[in-house]
């Protein structure tokens, strides 16, 4: 007897007579229909990967692209110099209501994670019932995108929310061609493209899935498509505006990585395949071991495809060709990390196109292993992971960020008895000095500049300025005595201090930090000038003792 077969009619059995422990599990299965399971399912999943985050990261700073996009929540705006305002919305939005804390971050990005798996079970119940809708999300719980890449809040973790959502929606609005879904379509792809322009991809398949569908000439007769197109172009047109008046610099940052050779760009393409098949392996995995030999049908299945899921499987491939394509032709670079947020794609057609019963007994089975990579994350990875953190470090130093902050507020208002208005120096550094210190400081450098080292204006070193560089960051240093040599009014006072890691008390890493603090002259007293080393009246700003010297 095949193994797979086997292990069929012990499924059969299991569900006929089930194991005591098993009991529990078959009653929250019964609840799917009846609206409880999967919001209860959500529940513990945002409760125990907030703990694991909470854990893995005690001790240290939020990841630099987090405390970016808390940075650039602070004030509204239609666009930045890197990417739509998406990210920065949604995080201005959180911190309105939730403290500016690490806790309170990592609960946002599970929160987002979590209903960006209530959206895709939103797709998943127009086609199955029962606990194959359980069966898509506990499969994608077994990818990286709803809990490693989502801890990361960026550009690319917040379009795991209006991807599906959009797909939703367009999917409404081509099976019903009404005015309401077509509007809705419209304004969520609107959204997808807010978050990040990689969304044109999904937009493009949008339209490739319909041409290509039986279904077409249906829906390009009827005003839904084009209700959509003008719908979406009224609800981006903010941000068009936005893009004119200031010369559209995210086009000028996303160029930044085109224009490589045909060679590199193939190898990008094989990465960023090979890494989507990494991605899905386990739930690849999984869904054999429950298809077992029915496996077989998976042709007859894919040809009996409802209409539904049929566009849906012309948008999965479309997501993933057009990026191929763009990245040979143009010269992209292509991480895989890009294309995380639409796998779901490809799980809800494989799972809701079966047209055989899958016993409860497998739901079971993968419910228990996803509850058990979620109890090893927390019990044993996660301490493993801040202990090796609090003697290696990140290459970033996000262990130092909350001592740094800190100790910079202190000097600063040591020095000056007011708040710090303004912080700059190294990007990272100063993230975190505006997320961590007290006085939640302005960054100053304006993100055009972001990766060079323009020098600061005049106002915002007469704000009441400082910044941050790592002792071992010559660029970072030569900038600091470029702008203490060109500043006017102000004095500037140096100070070198060591931050050490530390894991609940258990000293770790240590690193040299170099702060350099601007004051205006006015308000800085000839006394303290000098105990300071910095210049006084008598002194020219460009005397050698008040600047920063190069290691």
């Amino acid at each position: 007897m095949p193994v797979d077969f086997a292990f069929s009619v012990m499924a059969r059995q299991s569900d006929r007579c089930p194991a005591p422990w098993r009991r529990p599990f078959i009653r929250w299965i019964e609840g799917v229909e009846a609206g409880w399971a999967v919001p209860l399912l959500l529940l513990c999943f945002v409760v125990v990967w907030t703990l694991a985050l909470s854990i893995a990261y005690v001790g240290s700073g939020l990841h630099p692209d987090v405390l970016e996009t808390w940075t650039l929540g602070r004030h509204f705006s239609w666009g930045s110099v890197k990417h739509p305002p998406l990210m920065g919305w949604v995080t201005g939005a959180w911190s309105s209501i939730f403290p500016s804390t690490n806790w309170s971050l990592q609960l946002m990005a599970m929160s987002n994670a979590a209903l960006a798996l209530w959206l895709v079970d939103l797709i998943s119940r127009q086609f199955v019932t029962g606990h194959k809708r359980l069966i898509v999300l506990l499969l994608l719980m077994l990818t990286p995108a709803y809990q490693f890449h989502a801890q990361r809040f960026n550009a690319n973790a917040v379009l795991l929310v209006p991807w599906p959502l959009a797909t939703y929606c367009y999917l409404r609005a081509f099976e019903t061609r009404t005015a309401l879904w077509a509007i809705a379509a419209g304004v969520t792809a609107a959204l997808s493209m807010l978050g990040k322009y990689y969304s044109i991809f999904l937009v493009a398949s949008f339209v490739l899935a319909a041409i290509a569908h039986p279904s077409r000439r249906a829906y390009f007769t009827t005003a839904a498509p084009w209700i959509s197109v003008a719908t979406g172009l009224i609800a981006l047109s903010p941000h068009i505006f936005w893009l004119i008046k200031k010369g559209a610099p995210p086009f000028s940052y996303a160029l930044a990585h085109a224009h490589t050779d045909l060679a590199t760009s193939l190898r990008e393409v094989a990465s960023f395949l090979a890494g989507l098949a990494a991605a899905m392996s386990v739930p690849a995995i999984t869904w054999a071991m429950i298809a077992g030999y029915r496996l077989r049908r998976l042709g007859h299945d894919f040809a009996a495809l409802n209409a539904g899921l049929r566009l849906l499987l012309y948008i999965a491939l479309g997501s993933i060709a057009l990026p191929i394509v763009t990245a040979v032709v143009v010269g992209t670079d292509l991480p895989s990390l890009w294309a995380l947020q639409g796998l779901f794609l490809f799980v809800v057609v494989a799972v809701c196109s079966t047209r055989y019963r899958i016993e409860r007994f497998y739901t079971v089975n993968t419910t228990v292993l996803v509850a058990c990579i979620a109890a090893v994350a927390v019990v044993i990875a996660a301490p493993i992971h801040a202990l090796y953190r609090n003697s290696y470090g990140y290459q970033e130093g996000r262990t130092f960020y909350p001592e740094a902050a800190n100790e910079l507020t202190r000097l600063w208002r040591e020095l000056t008895g007011v708040p710090l208005a303004v912080v700059d120096g190294n990007e990272s550094l100063g993230f975190a000095v505006a997320f961590y210190s007290p006085d939640h400081p302005q960054y100053a450098r304006a993100f055009a500049y972001q990766y060079g080292w323009k020098l600061p204006n005049k106002v915002a070193m007469e704000r009441g300025w400082a910044a941050l560089c790592f002792q071992d960051q010559i660029d970072c240093l030569a900038w600091m005595h470029r702008t203490a040599l060109q500043a006017e009014n102000v004095a500037f006072v140096r100070r070198v201090f060591t931050v050490q890691s530390d894991l609940l008390g258990l000293p770790g890493l240590k690193r040299n930090i170099v702060a350099l603090m601007a004051v205006r002259r006015p308000c800085a007293p000839e006394a303290l000038r000098a105990q300071n080393g910095m210049p006084t009246d008598e002194t020219p700003a460009s005397s050698d003792e008040t600047q920063p010297i190069l290691p």
